[in-house]
């Protein structure tokens, strides 16, 4: 699947390959990380990390569960653990043990979920992480990363590991267009402001990132001018810039390659409604598992498309001058 064409960006690296590499390097500067993997390494492209430093590197095999136990195990005798696999089989398979292990203990693991939403195509709803985010910012005191391209996905692997506490990074499996260069500021909790509008805001995260970038291109056309936020980071939430939004455009959209329940929007939708009520609407997965399928027409198929957003554009506009005219 290339989205870079769909977006009118230049296509880069699929995320879990951007963490694979930022993984490599901070292993060579970093002497006390260790990485535990559930026998999927070629996949989560930790496989780099265990050839380079087999010593630091520990493969559990098909064992979720095990696997967050160790990496818990391992953190509480002060190393810098990361503990990688799957992100539906991470946090669906293991989340009594992330629960008990690292959240209530507050350990200092970090976690990454590759092959995240139904992108992944062929491989399946059984492998298709659509839950993974309200899992994961189910938990108290974690920090939860969606990143949206190589660059940002770097970015945050680095950040990730300077913060000190639980962190869950999500990545995928598809090659993204590229929205950010290297080295460009990432600050967890901090969303970026990718384009000016104050009609409405598109809030968007992950691969969503890139799409809504295309539908606010298409929006200008139609002399609507459509602000779009890479909400990077779910958990802590920037909830100023969410409020700015709301008050600056009095209408907001939310994107996301989750299920409705429990992601982006349903975040949002709690800061909107407590601090500035604005009407919204939201694109995002409704109430159902994918199937297999190439990634592209997956995501035509269930409304994750630049499309989708532009019509939900429309829809939260007609409410807002409804409103407007109240």
């Amino acid at each position: 699947m290339n989205m870079g064409k769909q977006a009118g960006l230049p296509t880069g690296p699929a995320t879990r390959d951007a963490f694979g590499e930022a993984l490599l390097a901070l292993g060579h500067n970093n002497p006390n990380l260790v990485v535990v993997d559930g026998d999927v390494a070629n996949s989560t492209r930790t496989e780099a990390f265990g050839k380079a430093f087999p010593e630091r590197f520990f493969n559990v095999g098909i064992a979720e569960s095990n696997l967050v136990s160790v990496a818990s195990g391992l953190a509480s005798c002060g190393k810098d653990v990361l503990a990688a696999s799957f992100a539906t089989f991470l946090l669906c398979n293991a989340y009594d043990q992330i629960r008990m292990g690292i959240a209530f203990p507050q350990l200092n693991v970090k976690l990454m979920g590759s092959h995240s939403g139904i992108s992944i195509g062929e491989d399946g709803p059984s492998q298709m992480a659509i839950e993974d985010l309200a899992l994961a910012t189910s938990f108290p005191h974690f920090t939860v990363l969606v990143p949206a391209d190589g660059p940002s996905t770097t970015a945050a692997t680095h950040a990730m590991f300077a913060h000190v506490g639980p962190v869950y990074l999500r990545t995928g499996r598809s090659k993204t267009p590229l929205i950010y260069t290297n080295g460009f500021p990432f600050t967890i909790g901090q969303a970026n402001q990718l384009r000016e509008g104050n009609d409405v805001a598109i809030i968007a995260c992950g691969l969503m990132v890139a799409a809504a970038l295309e539908a606010a291109q298409t929006l200008s056309g139609r002399g609507i001018n459509a602000r779009v936020i890479d909400m990077h980071t779910l958990k802590p939430l920037d909830e100023a810039t969410i409020v700015r939004a709301a008050q600056e455009t009095g209408a907001l959209v939310t994107a996301e390659e989750h299920l409705l329940e429990g992601g982006l929007g349903s975040a949002v939708a709690r800061v909107v409604t407590e601090q500035h009520p604005a009407p919204m609407a939201f694109v995002a997965l409704r109430n159902t598992y994918a199937e297999s399928g190439k990634g592209g027409e997956l995501l035509e198929k269930y409304g994750l498309t630049a499309a989708e957003i532009v019509v939900a554009v429309d829809q939260v506009l007609a409410r807002k001058q409804a409103l407007r005219q109240r």
